[in-house]
């Protein structure tokens, strides 16, 4: 599981949006990633794409198996149609739009 402290805001969106739960917010990964943005600040949301990069520098080439590890019971990209790769591209659209 993802470190709270290293990993504040992911603990936030994985724990309460993206999650087991998360089709009782919405139907896609685009309405989950709204209602996470109308709860967040502007300073959280520019958190939550720092530590888009910084988990992916750290993965490095094991981005799959790391994320799989720390999230994979909870939330699991490819049963919403993405790789790990491209979840993380359109987390970061999403929340940059």
């Amino acid at each position: 599981m993802m470190n709270k402290e290293s990993y504040p805001q992911f603990y936030v969106l994985f724990g309460g949006y993206l999650n087991q739960d998360s089709d009782l917010l919405g139907d896609s990964l685009a309405e989950v990633v709204s209602c996470f943005k109308g709860d967040s600040s502007t300073e959280e949301i520019a958190e939550t794409l720092c530590e888009i990069e910084k988990y992916r520098k750290e993965a490095g080439e094991n981005l799959d198996q790391k994320f799989y590890e720390d999230y994979g019971f909870n939330f699991y990209p490819k049963l919403w149609g993405y790789t790990t790769a491209s979840f993380f591209d359109e987390l970061k659209r999403l929340l940059d739009d």
